[in-house]
């Protein structure tokens, strides 16, 4: 957040920012109940629609905040074609949140983003045990601005977290080649089974943005969403019972967690934009882990078994 804070500082009062309708709780908490206040307007679109995308851009636009894959309904953002839309003509910033595909699947400078951000507290840790944020630029001017907030503002990582953030990032590729194996296989998995009714991962080839993720993306993650064939009160339940994946906020880490969004993540957000945007109470959010595979759809198929 700290992360996310600093380069919201490129926009000033009166700018308006075109936001991502699916995204982190906690960014949308930051944008309405704190950046509003300072005369910012924020609008929240479809950003895979690229005409809600062009509907969505003013003249006072200043910047466009992506997530791809979007958190908590995977969905993919063509980020090349955002770019293009906001650049040149327009001045706009080009801002993507890389927290769930990380560096290892997607480098958005590449695809012309102005600005990455990453939660490291996340895969690029990998170990659950520090917290952290990183922006991203290739553009000095950009740069500057950032780092002079980062210094104003004080939102700077202690040694020990740096030295433990840089730790982590040593084996993040092969900890996202084992994340993203192992995700297939229980999308796949749960695609397959009579209780559950959709499950959301950019690797399954009925993915609306599956192409999309092939073309901008080199994989397609550990993270997934499922609803369950059950009344959405029984949700709770089921992730309680499961025994290798923790009922947790958080990703991202080398143990496997299961996620309630509407009541952890997200439940910043009113519960009628929450479902409006798909965000029900029978969804279900997996950070899969690097444990065997086996071992965690044993897991999952034991406890739906007794749905």
């Amino acid at each position: 957040m700290a992360a996310t804070s600093a380069v919201l500082n490129l926009v000033s009062a009166g700018d308006h920012v075109v936001a991502s309708d699916d995204m982190y709780g906690g960014t949308y908490r930051l944008f309405s109940r704190v950046l509003a206040r300072y005369a910012i307007e924020f609008a929240y679109v479809d950003l895979s629609d690229l005409d809600a995308v062009r509907a969505a851009l003013r003249p006072n636009t200043r910047l466009v905040w992506i997530e791809t894959p979007t958190n908590p309904l995977l969905k993919i953002v063509d980020i090349a074609a955002v770019a293009a839309l906001c650049h040149p003509e327009r001045s706009v910033i080009v801002a993507v949140d890389n927290t769930f595909a990380t560096p290892y699947f997607q480098r958005p400078l590449a695809l012309g983003a102005d600005v990455v951000v990453h939660s490291t507290t996340k895969y690029i840790g990998g170990h659950s045990d520090v917290v952290g944020g990183a922006a991203i630029t290739n553009d000095d001017a950009t740069y500057d601005t950032i780092k002079f907030h980062q210094n104003s503002i004080g939102g700077v990582p202690g040694p020990f977290d740096a030295w433990l953030t840089m730790r982590g990032a040593k084996t993040l590729a092969l900890r996202m080649q084992q994340h993203e194996s192992n995700a297939r296989k229980i999308a796949e998995f749960l695609a397959s089974h009579e209780k559950v009714e959709r499950v959301y991962y950019p690797g399954l080839s009925s993915h609306p943005g599956h192409d999309l993720a092939k073309k901008q993306m080199s994989g397609f993650g550990g993270m997934l969403s499922f609803t369950l064939r059950v009344p959405e009160a029984r949700t709770m339940d089921f992730a309680a019972r499961l025994h290798f994946f923790s009922l947790a906020e958080s990703l991202g880490g080398v143990e496997s967690l299961i996620c309630h969004p509407a009541r952890m993540t997200h439940a910043s957000l009113p519960k009628e934009d929450r479902e409006r945007r798909g965000i029900t109470d029978g969804l279900l959010r997996l950070s899969v882990g690097i444990e065997d595979a086996d071992d965690l759809i044993e897991d999952l198929s034991s406890e739906l078994a007794k749905l």
